[in-house]
């Protein structure tokens, strides 16, 4: 039975974050004039967010990176984005319409189903400069359209306000395009190196037949 280590229990804890977060923008438990519901759940999603990179820091320095946290936790990063946008298509539909989650999630399940295929094929797609970025935009958004629910202008001092609604507008298109662009990375990635596997492989049959045609004794 493989152990839980300390990196792979924090991912577990992000995992099970995902159904209280649906709980609470879906509930009317916490629904209130101050907002907080708003405030709790964009926490709670910036602390399970926050988790990502720890699991993976801890895994690396300490020594502890187990197949078991292979397999959670890009699994774990997955379930949360697809919870939230599903949620938020109902929790704040005038910003995240159905379309738009479909095309972020679509985009998380087509790159796991490269790297799948990679895997299976002998190499791994790293992460890219874009793909990480993104994944700064995907809080920035989803905390940005949470609160937008209750507050368009957050009051910060005296006639000065921070613009909920036109950052959570700007960050979630913002985050449609990313979400396109490092799918198409990753694309060309795993296409190039498919590529080349494809020509190792060729050569590799061209010099076993040829190597097979010398071995045949001559009659």
């Amino acid at each position: 039975m493989p152990t839980v280590n300390l990196p792979n229990s924090i991912t577990l804890t992000r995992i099970f974050s995902i159904p209280v977060l649906i709980w609470i923008l879906s509930t009317s438990r916490f629904a209130g004039a101050n907002g907080e519901k708003e405030l709790l759940a964009s926490a709670l999603f910036i602390a399970a967010s926050i988790t990502d990179g720890i699991d993976g820091y801890l895994a690396r320095r300490r020594g502890q990176i187990t197949t078991m946290g292979m397999l959670l936790d890009p699994l774990a990063d997955k379930l949360l984005i697809a919870a939230a946008f599903v949620t938020l298509v109902q929790f704040n539909p005038a910003l995240v319409p159905a379309w738009m989650a479909v095309v972020i999630i679509g985009r998380e399940f087509l790159v796991s189903g490269l790297r799948s295929i990679a895997a299976s094929e002998g190499f791994t797609i790293e992460a890219s400069e874009l793909g990480k970025f993104k994944m700064l935009v995907q809080i920035v958004s989803v905390v940005a359209v949470i609160l937008d629910h209750q507050w368009k202008e957050w009051p910060v001092y005296g006639p000065y306000f921070f613009p909920v609604d036109w950052i959570a507008r700007l960050s979630i298109w913002f985050m449609v395009i990313l979400s396109l662009l490092s799918a198409g990375d990753y694309f060309i990635a795993f296409w190039s190196k498919i590529d080349r596997q494809v020509v190792k492989r060729r050569r590799r049959a061209f010099v076993l037949s040829r190597r097979r045609k010398r071995d045949v004794p001559a009659i």
